[in-house]
């Protein structure tokens, strides 16, 4: 493995680029529709990670897989100007770079399509290559865009070098994630949907939160995390330490990657040592930021930005 400055955090998934459409309400069956507004940019949940992390001052770098299209370069641009690490970032020759369509409403509600091209393509032999991003990490952020059994794989050799694993479970494949994650997290922050697609429990207070925490508990989770968004956050931990933290009081227009920079938030925190209260209330601060502008990877906020919303609250 490559010699690396100690303690970054190493983040091994998707990368895409984002199509974004703005609208007054989600289109019906059939109905064709004005939009207001379109973006195009950097997206995927790894690079929207990735990202949100260097945004809040720590080094950080990014494993994954891009085509060699011209959407491509949109992507390694934007990863580059962010300040990421991308030389464990592989190029699929011939191969299409992931790509996400995304309609906002005037809710702040989103719907999502996604193409994972180069993100799922690839193969077991391709982690050797992925898993050199470990080298000095002190914390590995992983989601599910990205093959089920590479994650796994990437988890496994983590937990080998104790490093901190945080698994965002998102999306739950139709079949579910497998088992050995529930076991090799650290810490799983499923939202509300996830949550009831791995549980059976649709989480809508603490005490929903705390019986969906303890079924995740039971297949092997140590620190579970359910995000509720406007609801709030809950977490514990399997010796049965728990906590719950209010809902930030600022104005959402676009939920779009408010997890993503949740766990970036995270991820910043646990790899600086701070205890689990602490980096879930910091997380919550940059998830709660994150709405309050548009766009996935563009709404990641900045360490003064959370800091100064959790000196308000």
């Amino acid at each position: 493995m490559d010699a690396r400055p100690p303690g970054h955090v190493a983040i091994v998934g998707s990368i895409n680029v984002d199509f974004v459409c703005r609208v007054a309400h989600f289109p019906h069956p059939g109905e064709t529709m004005h939009v207001r507004d379109t973006t195009t940019g950097p997206g995927g949940k790894g690079a929207n990670q990735a990202i949100a992390v260097a945004r809040l001052g720590m080094p950080v770098e990014l494993a994954g897989q891009m085509g060699d299209d011209p959407l491509a370069q949109v992507a390694r641009d934007a990863l580059s100007d962010a300040g990421v690490g991308t030389r464990f970032v592989r190029v699929q020759q011939g191969g299409g770079t992931g790509r996400a369509f995304i309609t906002v409403n005037d809710a702040g509600e989103n719907q999502i399509l996604v193409h994972g091209g180069a993100n799922m393509a690839l193969h077991p032999d391709d982690v050797p290559g992925l898993a050199r991003v470990l080298d000095g990490a002190r914390v590995l952020m992983v989601q599910m865009e990205i093959p089920a059994d590479i994650v796994v794989r990437i988890c496994d050799q983590a937990r080998a070098h104790d490093i901190v694993i945080i698994v965002d479970p998102a999306p739950v494949p139709p079949d579910g994630i497998p088992d050995a994650l529930f076991t090799l997290a650290t810490v799983m922050t499923p939202n509300e949907t996830e949550t009831q697609a791995l549980t059976g429990v649709l989480p809508t207070d603490a005490d929903s939160a705390r019986a969906a925490a303890d079924i995740l508990h039971g297949r092997g989770v140590e620190c579970a995390i359910i995000k509720m968004g406007a609801r709030g956050v809950f977490h514990s931990t399997r010796d049965g330490a728990s906590g719950f933290v209010p809902p930030f009081a600022v104005t959402a227009i676009d939920s779009v990657a408010a997890g993503d920079c949740f766990g970036a938030g995270l991820a910043r925190m646990l790899a600086a040592g701070a205890p689990m209260d602490r980096a879930v209330r910091y997380a919550a601060a940059c998830g709660a930021l994150a709405t309050t502008r548009p766009g996935a990877a563009d709404a990641a906020p900045t360490a003064a930005e959370v800091e100064e919303l959790l000196a308000r609250e």
